[in-house]
């Protein structure tokens, strides 16, 4: 069993080392390393550390899920885990506690992050029923996804912000894959990424809801927003990305979910 972990980068300086550093640095060896370059000009590239596991594709693209895709189609492992430059596996033992809960195909397993923004742990939800489908599913940096159902539907293009929620729908609703959450922190998160830029806030609302409205009953699209609202969704939002508050609000969070596993 090979997992392969996908890097995209574009000229992303000394993070580019620092990312591939925490995967060479694993205790679990039976892995590949695609690094999927868009053409960097600033000399990272010749930075990365020397290991035979690490493959370079280097050739434009149209923006980072079009470049997943293509290195997506190049991959070998059954089980795939994408990394953004910045982002870190959160330690050396992440891929094999991982490994151990791979039973067969057609699994989406799943954990926490580590937000340093924040400087918290931020905690998957455990249960992903609709609602939890609808508000709160988790960032692509803690999820193993098998392969063969990801090149079935790859990351729609269409979508500039949310194309990684799209597909985490398309496994649920079409694919019917199992998911299974571990309580572990998959990887270190730098926040203040793509998705959160203000100027792609907009456009993250805009795709929510015709991804929602696409695979979700109307009715409950209805219920949902307006549960979002009665339990004051967008404040709870800054709160959890703020680093004074951001700590104590993902620590009650964690707990409730904690509470659920029980």
């Amino acid at each position: 069993m090979k997992i392969t972990i996908i890097v995209v980068t574009l000229n992303a300086g000394d993070e580019l080392r620092a990312t591939v550093k925490s995967i060479i640095t694993q205790t679990f060896r039976d892995i590949e390393i695609i690094v999927k370059d868009g053409i960097s000009t600033d000399g990272s590239l010749h930075k990365l550390p020397e290991d035979p596991r690490i493959r370079l594709i280097c050739k434009p693209d149209n923006g980072i899920y079009d470049a997943m895709n293509q290195a997506l189609e190049e991959a070998r492992g059954e089980y795939v885990l994408f990394l953004n430059c910045g982002d870190y596996l959160y330690n050396e033992h992440v891929l094999e506690n991982v490994a151990a809960h791979i039973e067969g195909p057609g699994l989406l397993i799943y954990g926490d992050i580590y937000d340093r923004t924040s400087r918290s742990r931020v905690a998957s939800n455990p249960e992903m029923d609709e609602y939890a489908l609808f508000r709160n599913v988790p960032c692509h940096q803690a999820c193993i996804y098998d392969r063969k159902v990801l090149l079935m539907h790859p990351f729609n293009t269409k979508y500039k912000v949310r194309a990684d929620y799209e597909q985490f729908l398309w496994c649920s609703y079409i694919a019917k894959v199992r998911f299974i959450y571990i309580s572990e922190v998959i990887s270190s998160y730098m926040g203040g990424g793509f998705s959160e830029e203000k100027q792609n806030r907009r456009i993250s609302r805009e795709e929510h809801t015709d991804i929602v409205e696409n695979y979700m009953p109307h009715k409950s699209v209805v219920r949902y927003r307006r549960r979002m609202r009665l339990t004051l969704a967008p404040l709870r939002r800054l709160i959890a990305g703020n680093p004074v508050t951001g700590g104590l609000y993902n620590r009650i969070k964690s707990s409730v979910y904690g509470k659920k596993m029980e």
